[in-house]
């Protein structure tokens, strides 16, 4: 059920150091950049803060640079504009094709991927990419910055480590050469819906055996995690399509499901253990590593 927009306070910074100044002084609030989760989180109830702080226009948090070994995003960049930029395709492809799979075309060119990150969802889509990536975030505030790795960044459903003076800035995400990556997202319908389950890997290959695994997922626990488990199971190992099978039937060792209106927790399971060896096989393949299934 939908209810009027609470009352609030609504302040708009058109310069980092001026939101820092604001979340710094003001209490009870909450900030906007696309307001694709927000708006809705207000509309039924869930939020009813005192004050609003709205950052959607401060150009210096919109950016997609390319450093060469990594890539800086702004918090405050576009999923359509990342899902499209060359840079991207190219240095972090996962990402990519993970922020295709989510939402339509309109909520994307709305939707910020530092909104996606805080709202702290444990269905968000852009973590098991960032994951694999080994991503790293920079979280600034009047007193400084700090660098989190985003596998740090999620304490549970809507929390994370940011403090209340601090504002998320950047994506670091490292380029990571002769890899293959993919994310494979199973929801209700084929298109504009939540993960059931979502699973990111990343391999690297040498001499026919595993030099790195890398399994994320989301929707499967309070929060996204890694699939340790899975990825010590598989590195150094042959690759094959047995070792395949028999690790990714380690990744229930990582998650917790539950059942709700969306899935089981028992078929959110089985799910985990199918899409961990699918998208394994995926990233294998695009290195040159077809093996038949």
């Amino acid at each position: 059920m939908f209810y009027r927009l609470p009352e609030f306070n609504y302040y708009k910074a058109s310069t980092l150091r001026e939101a820092l100044e604001l979340v710094d002084r003001l209490e009870d609030f909450k900030v906007i950049a696309g307001g694709t989760d927000l708006v809705m989180d207000l509309r039924i109830g869930r939020y009813k803060p005192r004050n609003i702080v709205d950052i959607s226009e401060i150009k210096e948090l919109d950016y997609i640079v390319d450093e060469g070994d990594y890539v800086r995003i702004g918090a405050l960049a576009k999923l359509q504009n990342i899902m499209e930029s060359p840079i991207v395709r190219t240095k972090a492809p996962v990402l990519a094709e993970a922020i295709y799979q989510m939402a339509s075309w309109q909520i994307r060119n709305v939707a910020t991927i530092g909104g996606n990150l805080c709202n702290a969802s444990p269905a968000a889509d852009t973590a098991p990419p960032l994951m694999v990536l080994e991503a790293k975030l920079k979280l600034v505030s009047k007193d400084g910055e700090r660098i989190v790795p985003v596998t740090e960044f999620f304490l549970g459903p809507r929390k994370t480590v940011l403090k209340k003076n601090e504002l998320l800035a950047e994506i670091i995400v490292p380029y990571e050469k002769d890899a293959g990556s993919s994310m494979i997202k199973l929801g209700r319908r084929s298109a504009f819906t939540l993960s059931i389950v979502a699973v990111a890997t990343l391999v690297k290959v040498e001499n026919g055996k595993f030099k790195d695994v890398r399994v994320a997922l989301n929707s499967v626990a309070p929060k996204p995690v890694r699939a340790r488990s899975v990825e010590e199971a598989l590195k150094g190992k042959k690759v094959s399509l047995e070792a395949i099978e028999e690790a990714s039937k380690f990744v229930v060792n990582d998650i917790s499901p539950i059942s709700d209106v969306r899935a089981s927790a028992e078929y959110r399971r089985e799910m985990s253990i199918i899409l961990t060896r699918d998208s394994l096989l995926k990233s294998l393949e695009r290195i040159g590593y077809k093996i038949e299934g």
